[in-house]
């Protein structure tokens, strides 16, 4: 009893702090939405299966991502993984790599690097030259990439069994071409606590809120006289700072063995957002919540099955009723995996598919997430 009593309380002052500090950022009204969303898209095609659902469940070099720590139960002397997804046909490249290692039998550090973008985006504004002709060798190719590095820290709590704290330092880099670059850095913190097959987690992102700073290229905007760009029907963007708020993800997960050396984990996080009213199923003007479900069915700990769903959003189908109010429905992503886990060697592939609402429709876009990882004992 004076274990879990020290767990639970352990549990409370997390949740208190929490509580103190969304009130807090739901004050700022001058950050925008989806701030670095870029860094909430998710890593790794195991969690990805799962409907994003892994902040309880995270214990290899992916936990430096969903929480730090996680890497206090990694049971790999040395954790690898490496993942490559596409979206929107190709258009999109999204790749990840860890590595994470114990540096005694209570501690561990993590790196991440991520990066998101997209390539090979022509620049036509001088493409009419100043006869008014055509000339493609005015064409220039630039690329829009968002990227950001990650250094973890976790450590048992000696005094709690089952219970581990980490955090994330994090360098952020976004760049626009010639046209833009930001720079930013901030925190991550976590916990998690296993005990009797259950596994729960706390991750708090962005918790001392996440600063980036934009640097305009003016003189880059101002090329090409006959782009409309520099003729005035848009201004010039200026240097700017933007601000990413906290959010925090409870997740509670249950793993338990079936007959026949088969086994389930099931697993729910609830993510809540602190910059105001998002489309999700529990909004309000201090923040909002967006619940997640993913489930994982393995054999002998050698084959996985996996499914999750999450990111539901009420979409209005202006199609479905020609002429009247237009309906609304709640849409969310799915998403399905498997994996292979062999020698320390582990093969994991996703599915994920998410409704898009495109000029007044709905329409459905996969995405297909590859991933590999290797532990060394």
């Amino acid at each position: 009893m004076p274990q879990l009593s020290s767990t639970v309380r352990g549990i409370a002052l997390l949740a208190a702090t929490t509580a103190l500090a969304l009130p807090a950022a739901a004050q700022s009204t001058k950050t925008p939405k989806y701030s670095n969303e870029y860094l909430n898209l998710g890593v790794g095609a195991r969690a990805l299966g799962m409907g994003k659902v892994q902040v309880g469940l995270a214990s290899d070099a992916t936990a430096g991502y969903w929480n730090p720590a996680g890497l206090a139960n990694q049971t790999q002397k040395y954790d690898g993984v490496l993942m490559h997804s596409e979206l929107f046909s190709g258009v999109v490249k999204n790749d990840y790599a860890a590595f994470s290692m114990p540096l005694d039998a209570q501690s561990a550090i993590g790196v991440s690097v991520l990066r998101l973008g997209v390539d090979n985006i022509a620049d036509t504004r001088n493409l009419i030259n100043e006869y008014g002709y055509v000339d493609y060798s005015k064409i220039e190719y630039f690329s829009v990439a968002d990227y950001a590095l990650l250094v973890s820290y976790a450590r048992k709590l000696g005094n709690v069994e089952g219970l581990s704290v980490g955090a994330n330092g994090k360098i952020i880099y976004r760049n626009i071409g010639k046209f833009a670059t930001g720079y930013g850095f901030g925190v991550d913190a976590g916990a998690q606590y296993n005990h009797k097959g259950w596994n729960l987690g706390l991750m708090a992102r962005d918790i001392t809120t996440t600063f980036t700073q934009w640097s305009i290229n003016a003189d880059e905007y101002q090329k090409g006289i006959n782009s409309t760009i520099a003729n005035g029907d848009d201004p010039i963007p200026t240097n700017s700072a933007e601000i990413t708020l906290p959010r925090f993800v409870l997740g509670v997960g249950r793993r338990v063995a079936l007959p026949k050396e088969f086994s389930a984990l099931v697993a729910v996080d609830l993510e809540a957002t602190t910059d105001g009213e998002r489309n999700t199923p529990i909004s309000t003007k201090a923040g909002s919540i967006d619940p997640r479900v993913g489930i994982e069915l393995g054999y002998k700990d050698l084959v996985f099955l996996r499914g999750g769903a999450g990111n539901y959003q009420k979409i209005q189908d202006f199609a479905a009723s020609p002429g009247g109010t237009p309906g609304s429905s709640w849409k969310g992503q799915y998403s399905v995996g498997a994996g292979v886990a062999i020698s320390g060697l582990r093969v994991d592939l996703a599915l994920s598919r998410l409704a898009v609402e495109k000029l007044g429709s709905t329409s459905q876009t996969n995405s297909l997430i590859v991933s590999l990882g290797y532990g060394i004992k």
